[in-house]
């Protein structure tokens, strides 16, 4: 099997520590992060993805909005810079422990943040980042 995932999430997995919108969202994030840390492969979607989902059915749902495509976007292009080569929709990728580790580097460097403007997780993220991502979730193989 392969996790679907939008560019964006890509950072929000860096510092994913178990807390969420939902109680169910946060039971899907942990069975997409254990599959991720088992090393099944992931591939770029454009639009709402695997972490998405349990969030569909509410009526505020952000996942469509204009706002998070633009996150996309922006951590698309800062994270293809840090991996050296361009990431896609389309397109597979699998999270090494090497590549967990540069994009920790870049996010706590703040080289890679910019999809984070307006997040209201970005001060959590960043207290998470500051302490060196102790007790995240991602290990990745």
């Amino acid at each position: 099997m392969t996790v679907s995932l939008r560019p964006h999430h890509l950072l929000c997995l860096l510092t994913y520590l178990g807390k969420g919108y939902t109680v169910d969202f946060v039971r899907n994030y942990d069975r997409i992060v254990e599959r991720l840390n088992a090393g099944e492969p992931l591939r770029l979607v454009s639009g709402p993805d695997d972490i998405c989902q349990p969030m569909l059915k509410e009526e505020t749902c952000h996942c469509r909005g204009s706002s998070v495509v633009e996150r996309d976007r922006l951590a698309a292009a800062e994270i293809s810079d840090v991996l050296g080569s361009e990431i896609e929709t389309g397109g597979n990728l699998s999270l090494s422990g090497g590549r967990v580790r540069d994009l920790r580097t870049a996010f706590q460097a703040g080289s890679i943040r910019s999809a984070c403007a307006g997040c209201e997780w970005r001060r959590l993220c960043s207290v998470i980042a500051r302490d060196g991502f102790k007790d995240c979730r991602l290990t990745a193989p």
